[in-house]
């Protein structure tokens, strides 16, 4: 799981690096709106199924959004996206239960895959 989230921190450090553009879309999008998405199962999942992670998935989100400084409909999408994971889970999941603990470790497996992925394809 350490090498999970050293992969997150990874990726919010290689993008503070890549030059922001005001509001032109970056090549990157579509994966940071997926990445924004996890995050947002993630904080809900894993608070139902008692992790006592706290605000730390939301956090990282707002990490994300800092080290992008994305703004106008970029910032935007990447917050519906962070929603729309949350709350579409939290429609369907009420109660920790072990397809719950299935989606937390193939979403964290996802995110870390895109994380690396964007870290090598635009960190220099």
């Amino acid at each position: 799981m350490h090498q999970r989230l050293l992969a997150v921190f990874l990726l919010i450090s290689a993008l503070a690096a890549v030059p922001a553009r005001a509001q032109d879309a970056a090549p990157f999008d579509g994966d940071l709106q997926r990445l924004a998405e996890i995050l947002g199962t993630l904080h809900y999942l894993r608070g139902i199924c008692g992790s006592n992670d706290g605000l730390k998935w939301r956090n990282e989100m707002q990490a994300l959004i800092d080290a992008e400084t994305p703004s106008g409909d970029r910032r935007a999408h990447m917050i519906a996206a962070f929603n729309r994971g949350y709350n579409g889970f939290q429609q369907t999941y009420r109660t920790c239960t072990p397809a719950a603990t299935v989606a937390i470790r193939r979403y964290i497996d996802e995110g870390v895959k895109i994380s690396r992925d964007l870290t090598a394809r635009y960190a220099n």
